[in-house]
């Protein structure tokens, strides 16, 4: 059974965001990588393929040595995702609010505030 993997669960793990943060600020090869964390090297193996299979981190052959690079773009993915979000709650709070006032406004009229 093959499992899709998306943008999403790339930056579900905190180890696989400061991965990302680590190569954003420049290409690491894989030891470098590895020597950033307190875990095996076999987790930042599994950890780097998640990534890779994201589209999130290519890893480029330089000689004998293997570099993680960033794909940044696919996290605009997430940037649109959270700013549709970010859309529809604001407009359910607007609602609330407005409801709330409603409410408030008629207790007032009523007498019962």
């Amino acid at each position: 059974m093959i499992t899709r993997r998306d943008v999403f669960q790339a930056i579900a793990d905190p180890t696989r965001r400061e991965i990302i943060q680590r190569i954003a600020q420049e290409p690491l090869n894989l030891n470098a990588v590895a020597e950033a964390f307190n875990i095996s090297r076999q987790a930042i193996s599994k950890h780097i393929q998640i990534l890779t299979e994201c589209g999130l981190v290519v890893i480029k052959q330089v000689g004998r040595e293997r570099f993680c690079e960033p794909q940044l773009d696919k996290l605009n993915e997430v940037a649109d995702w959270v700013e549709q979000s970010k859309k529809q709650w604001v407009s359910k709070f607007e609602k609330l609010d407005n409801y709330l006032q409603t409410i408030q406004t008629k207790q007032k009229e009523d007498g019962t505030i």
